[in-house]
């Protein structure tokens, strides 16, 4: 969701500079982008570890910081490009459609509520619920299982190169949209399909991905 739904790492960015900026964590948009995809907990054990502090734990750090990325998606928060674009694409092949995240499941109901795009997904799933986050491939496994889908009829669609390790780790196609800057990671060389934007996304790409895991 964050990322490839919601133009949301600026707002993720923000909060954690601002909060752990007031901790004594050294933190720029590029440090934030070591922990991406990770679950927030894990995000603040994270930095906790390189830059101790005194006062609140890595778990009370971790609520502040999601209340803070929720005020600033009421606020100014918005779709990707292309995002509703590519639910469209899937909902006319009457795929189900699932989303398994590394936010937390009220950041998660807050945002699909505020968009309007809850109705598309027959579920959500949060890394909340897994001992591990991404790229640990639980989240994604956990999502199918409910959904009824054998992993390797799975499309994940990811902006994270966390993201897209874990979903090649549940051995499901993924399309990946990195973000502006990230485009080199080499985790998108895993991918299936690399996307500029969501916007690239068409029905002779879709249909040409389907073909190969139909094999």
């Amino acid at each position: 969701m964050d990322g490839l739904l919601l133009d949301s790492e600026i707002l993720w960015h923000e909060a954690e500079i601002e909060i752990l900026g007031d901790l004594g964590v050294p933190l720029s948009g590029d440090g934030c982008r070591r922990t991406k995809g990770m679950f927030v907990g894990e995000v603040t054990e994270y930095w906790h570890a390189r830059y101790p502090w005194a006062g609140p734990t890595p778990a009370e750090v971790a609520v502040t910081i999601v209340d803070r990325v929720i005020a600033l998606l009421l606020s100014k928060g918005e779709l990707k490009p292309g995002a509703e674009h590519a639910i469209a694409l899937c909902t006319e092949r009457d795929l189900p459609m699932a989303i398994a995240s590394s936010s937390q499941y009220r950041l998660i109901d807050t945002a699909l509520a505020h968009f309007g795009l809850r109705r598309h997904f027959l579920l959500v799933h949060s890394a909340e619920d897994e001992q591990w986050g991404k790229p640990h491939p639980a989240v994604f496994l956990t999502a199918a299982a409910k959904l009824g889908a054998p992993p390797r009829r799975c499309l994940v669609w990811e902006d994270a190169p966390a993201g897209v390790v874990a979903a090649k780790a549940a051995s499901m196609a993924c399309i990946a949209v990195p973000e502006h800057g990230e485009e080199h990671h080499p985790a998108f060389a895993l991918a299936d399909l690399v996307l500029g934007s969501l916007l690239d996304m068409d029905e002779e790409r879709f249909d040409a991905l389907a073909a190969r895991y139909a094999r």
